[in-house]
């Protein structure tokens, strides 16, 4: 088995979304994603060139060829956590949709988790490869897709069947909101999870604009927040933090 993948990017920043916002990752992107939601602003195709940070946080990028060999990245992640000593708290695999690569993510992860916890971003859509890679896995941040927010199909049940499979790790929620956000949707996404875990964390996102300006307003997040915590325990309001302090 080829122990090689296409990636995106590789670098060093603070994560800006979800429960670990404000920690410093190695994210590791993935391309490619089952889904296309109106409001991703994301690169997912890779190209010829994998874009790499030249050193952990310096914002410079060199370019390598693709695929990308797992003993590159085992060496770039040994080689920076040396430079950083205990800076990194955790591995972000992220896309695109990480999870269409479950077959070599199984062979990578493994590896990965020796030398830092491995963090998924998912859109929690693929539960059988979530169920597959579970062991290698410490942190799950999985969005469940509001339909009028994301302009997708309805995915509960895909939703629903993922976060039974994640909840075995330590998993949060997210939903993208927007003004005209549908609070019928929240409310089915609040029993969703509820009826996995009332205590798992729920968070809620607003749009960021292209231009990095939070496009809800205050009072309509407070709203939402009200109408979530009737049925959850623990329910944050946190926009993308890395987009106001412009880095990756």
């Amino acid at each position: 088995m080829s122990s090689s993948i296409p990636l995106i990017e590789i670098f060093s920043s603070l994560q800006g979304e979800g429960m670990l916002a404000g920690y410093r990752q190695i994210f590791i992107r993935l391309p490619g994603c089952n889904l296309d939601c109106a409001y991703c602003d994301t690169v997912i195709e890779a190209s010829s060139v994998c874009r790499v940070e030249a050193s952990p946080g310096c914002g410079q990028f060199k370019e390598i060829a693709q695929p990308v060999a797992l003993e590159t990245v085992l060496n770039l992640v040994r080689r920076w956590c040396t430079q950083l000593p205990n800076a990194h708290h955790s591995i972000s695999i992220t896309g695109g949709e990480p999870l269409l690569h479950d077959d070599l993510l199984a062979q990578w992860l493994p590896e990965l988790n020796i030398l830092l916890p491995i963090h998924l971003e998912t859109n929690g859509t693929l539960s059988a490869a979530v169920s597959r890679l579970i062991e290698h896995v410490d942190f799950i941040s999985m969005d469940i897709k509001l339909p009028t927010a994301a302009a997708t199909p309805a995915l509960w049940d895909e939703h629903r069947r993922f976060l039974e499979a994640a909840h075995e790790r330590d998993v949060s929620v997210k939903v993208i909101v927007g003004e005209l956000t549908v609070e019928q949707e929240l409310v089915a996404a609040c029993k969703l999870v509820s009826g996995v875990d009332e205590e798992i964390p729920f968070i809620i996102q607003p749009v960021t604009d292209r231009d990095g300006r939070v496009s809800v307003s205050p009072q309509r997040l407070l709203q939402l927040q009200a109408v979530a915590s009737r049925l959850l325990a623990d329910v944050r309001v946190l926009p993308q933090m890395h987009r106001f302090l412009e880095v990756p």
